[in-house]
């Protein structure tokens, strides 16, 4: 499983990284967990507003910092 945080690194960039590593402790999942900070690259995936969480290349949430719960929803 593939998983891109996609923001420049703002605080709630950081908060998404980190609900996402603790969705994955929770889960007992293993992921590779890759930020992307270019914002060049955010705008291939078509992401307006950030952070955004991308799994397996899909983006599956941007515009807001979910929880470790609401992560865990797209990982299963």
């Amino acid at each position: 499983m593939k998983i891109k945080i996609l923001g420049p690194g703002c605080p709630n960039c950081k908060v998404l990284e980190a609900n996402t590593k603790k969705a994955l402790e929770e889960l007992k999942m293993k992921a590779n967990v890759e930020k992307v900070t270019d914002i060049a690259k955010i705008m291939e995936y078509g992401v307006m507003s950030t952070p955004a969480l991308v799994v397996n290349e899909k983006v599956v949430s941007y515009g807001r910092v979910l929880t470790s719960e609401e992560i865990k929803k797209f990982l299963k």
